[in-house]
């Protein structure tokens, strides 16, 4: 859906890092999670923020980007991402009934912006209902019709690539 509207697989990724959630990241961050070039990452970036899309700010000598919440598209693009991903309603199903969820990733290939049918995601947490979460799978399956593929980790191992949709 996304790739027919926007032709820069960069800037899909770009979109779905910055709208699925309140993301921010940096130049050599980007490239190496999208394994792209500076480059490529560095163009697109520049285009979203002339754009207004994206607001950059200085942190030391790196410069953070993160989308900008006042601009008059940003609550229309977070819509069309939630949906490209599938996993909105899921989301807010998993984190409300599955227990003490501390974050979820979306990982593999839709953090990459690619629709290959299956969502791979990790949910960190402990005491996490394992039937709710067989059970919520099939229902995205019927609802999306996506695999959903989840591993549990009881700690947040810091190196996690992919698009941060819940936590902090």
């Amino acid at each position: 859906m996304l790739d027919s509207l926007v032709t820069s697989k960069t800037r899909i990724k770009l979109l779905l890092k910055f709208f699925s959630h309140t993301n921010s990241g940096y130049l050599r961050s980007l490239a190496k999670e999208f394994e792209e070039s500076t480059n490529s990452v560095r163009v697109e970036l520049n285009r979203l923020t002339e754009a207004g899309l994206l607001l950059s700010e200085e942190d030391g000598k790196t410069k953070v980007y993160k989308a900008n919440q006042g601009h008059p598209f940003f609550q229309e693009i977070k819509n069309m991402v939630s949906k490209f991903l599938g996993l909105d309603d899921l989301m807010e199903r998993i984190v409300k009934r599955m227990g003490d969820v501390e974050k979820a990733y979306i990982v593999g290939d839709y953090a990459k912006g690619i629709d290959s049918g299956t969502v791979q995601m990790i949910l960190i947490g402990n005491n996490l209902d394992q039937e709710y979460l067989d059970f919520i799978r099939q229902k995205t399956f019927e609802k999306v019709n996506r695999q959903v593929e989840v591993d549990i980790l009881d700690s947040d191992p810091g190196d996690v690539q992919g698009i941060l949709i819940f936590g902090k």
